[in-house]
């Protein structure tokens, strides 16, 4: 095996794809797809988004500082690439996605129903970064789906079927090929 020199560029792949949504001071919301995203911190708990100053969402989510951000699933996978590729400026995406609005628990953008996981957020900062700001939000609230809550009282996202984006494709995550320290765990 031999590797080869590939131009720079963001190889960090399979990523989350996320449906985010977000409402201005007036209350008009939109739904817009993101793959970056991630992490940042556990205690206290938050999480980023990058998105392009000209995306309609991002004057939403600059103006009233909440977001929230929407798991995918493998059922969601078609609504999840329309609200990327389609603008909120003439395009009603839950209209025509036929996603459900839900109040948010903290912040006043709505969730979307069908999601498993909503990640309620506020933003506590953000930074310019060339093509993308970032905005770094502290979680606020998170709701869960009952039908994924095990006997044990544990969430199991492996039964809502999470879909993750790699490279301009799609893909549903089937086999579990280990645990969290299962490399070191005595025999």
């Amino acid at each position: 095996m031999s590797k080869i020199q590939y131009k720079p560029g963001n190889m960090l792949y399979p990523l989350p794809a996320v449906m985010v949504s977000c409402a201005d001071s007036d209350g008009k919301d939109n739904i817009l797809t993101i793959a970056w995203t991630g992490t940042v911190c556990s205690n206290p708990p938050m999480v980023y988004i990058s998105v392009r100053p000209e995306r309609y969402s991002y004057r939403m989510i600059k103006e009233t500082g909440e977001f929230v951000i929407n798991l995918t699933t493998k059922d969601l996978t078609f609504a999840t690439d329309f609200c990327g590729v389609r603008s909120g400026r003439d395009t009603d995406k839950w209209k025509e996605m036929k996603l459900t609005r839900q109040p948010s628990k903290v912040v006043k953008a709505p969730s979307i129903k069908e999601s498993p996981v909503n990640i309620e957020c506020r933003v506590t900062s953000a930074l310019s970064l060339g093509s993308h700001e970032m905005f770094l939000a502290e979680v606020v609230s998170v709701s869960v789906d009952d039908r994924y809550i095990d006997e044990h009282n544990k969430f199991d996202l492996a039964k809502a079927d999470p879909m993750v984006y790699s490279h301009g494709e799609y893909y549903d995550l089937k086999e579990l090929l280990g645990t969290f320290g299962y490399s070191v765990k005595k025999k």
